[in-house]
């Protein structure tokens, strides 16, 4: 077996995140999803409220995927799983433009003072009015743009794939 690599996927409410975990663990996904009692109920039942864990292999390599909230009220969260994260997955709805000002405060947040590979992954590609990958990247003016990736993870093979290009930059 190769390396190990701890990783973080975080994002906006709402983004996949669980979703990803879910779909590509090889292990039963630790979950601490909770029903939703305010008025984001309108939109999912339940949400993240400390972590998701799950595991994978790629390439020879084991993935410790640990997934963050996505509300701010769970923001404290976002620090303690990223202690000494090796790789940074930041999930963006593709649909979802008002959600971009969080995701640009997450990767402030979590990338200060660090450098430590990362991925913007772009979910929702299918939704009505989705942005590109060209044009999110733009939106959160990130460089090089070929670092926003589209996915959807709810597909194991699609979710794979993210890992597949996050460890080329690992190795």
């Amino acid at each position: 077996m190769g390396r190990a690599y701890k990783v973080v996927v975080t994002g906006s409410f709402n983004a996949g995140k669980s979703a990803f975990i879910s779909a590509v663990s090889d292990i039963p996904v630790v979950s601490t999803e909770r029903r939703i009692t305010d008025t984001l109920a309108k939109v999912k039942e339940t949400t993240t409220v400390a972590m998701d864990y799950g595991q994978t292999t790629v390439g020879g390599c084991l993935f410790h995927l640990y997934g963050t909230p996505g509300q701010d009220r769970f923001n404290f969260m976002w620090d303690i799983l990223s202690r000494e994260m090796d790789g940074l997955l930041v999930l963006v709805d593709s649909t979802d433009r008002p959600s971009f000002t969080v995701v640009r405060r997450l990767l402030r947040r979590l990338r200060r003072g660090r450098r430590v590979p990362l991925l913007v992954v772009a979910t929702k590609q299918d939704g009505r009015r989705a942005l590109s990958p060209e044009e999110i990247a733009a939106a959160l003016r990130i460089e090089p743009a070929d670092i926003v990736v589209p996915c959807d993870p709810r597909r194991k093979s699609s979710a794979k794939k993210v890992l597949q290009r996050l460890l080329t930059y690992l190795e």
